[in-house]
């Protein structure tokens, strides 16, 4: 018994989590629910606490180097404070909140290549190491960031790439926020070299964050530039944004020259 209970604490032959989505697409704001089933191992445990949480993957950069790390946020517990014999099962079901500012995954059927959001099930058993089970989950759009993202597409910028990045942005609630890459086309492309968005949600709407990495000439030198508006939920015309982006864009533009 000595030997099954120290390489339960290495989580070997320990109680089990395994956890099944009721759908595994959401959106900011909204919830995910699900089962978890805790499957117990070769001894008794006590666990004291069923968490469940999302779970990001992050870009982390710091001085010249470049690395990733998986943070949760949205963390909740849904159980604990109970003893699984072994091969018992315990199921209970759970409604984790998605916090509005979650990053988003897919948008318009495909999905935003380096982009990975799961729910994260981790029991807490005391001297005990539980690896947890990870279910990916499909984010998609609010329907103003979809039309934000529109409105830009009709503008002639094209998606180039996304990623999330930890840190904070003034209004940001998570230890992370998302910026999604666009490539201009068309008069944006003459003085514009990428384009970041990022979206600020909240309740009662949307900070829009532009950041334009301009292009450098003989007499002048690249450099990025910010560029915020707001937005309400209902603001979904997709020419009106179109109208508000480039308006945007040319007083960034006159601002710095540019344009």
């Amino acid at each position: 018994m000595g030997m099954k209970r120290f390489m339960s604490r290495l989580g070997v032959g320990g109680a089990e989590v395994e956890t099944v989505l009721d759908r595994p697409e959401t959106l900011p704001g909204h919830v995910v629910t699900g089962t978890t089933t805790i499957t117990g191992g070769k001894i008794d445990q006590e666990v004291e606490k069923v968490l469940v949480s999302l779970e990001a993957t992050v870009e982390v950069e710091r001085d010249d180097s470049t690395w990733y790390e998986q943070v949760t946020f949205g963390t909740q517990q849904v159980g604990g404070g109970f003893t699984i014999n072994p091969g018992q099962q315990i199921t209970g079901r759970f409604e984790l909140p998605v916090p509005w500012q979650t990053p988003i995954t897919d948008v318009g059927g495909w999905h935003l290549h380096g982009m990975k959001i799961g729910v994260r099930t981790k029991l807490a058993i005391p001297g005990a190491v539980d690896p947890g089970d990870l279910d990916p989950v499909g984010v998609h759009p609010l329907p103003v960031q979809e039309a934000v993202l529109a409105a830009l597409g009709d503008l002639g910028f094209h998606f180039r790439s996304a990623d999330v990045e930890k840190g904070h942005l003034g209004g940001s609630d998570l230890p992370f926020y998302q910026e999604i890459e666009l490539k201009p086309a068309g008069e944006y492309a003459r003085r514009i070299s990428e384009l970041e968005v990022t979206f600020l949600v909240d309740g009662a709407g949307m900070d829009v964050v532009l950041e334009a990495d301009r292009r450098g000439g003989l007499l002048s030198r690249g450099g990025d530039e910010l560029s915020r508006f707001r937005v309400g939920h209902h603001d979904t015309d997709r020419h009106a944004l179109a109208g508000l982006l480039h308006q945007q864009l040319e007083h960034l533009g006159r601002r710095r020259g540019w344009f």
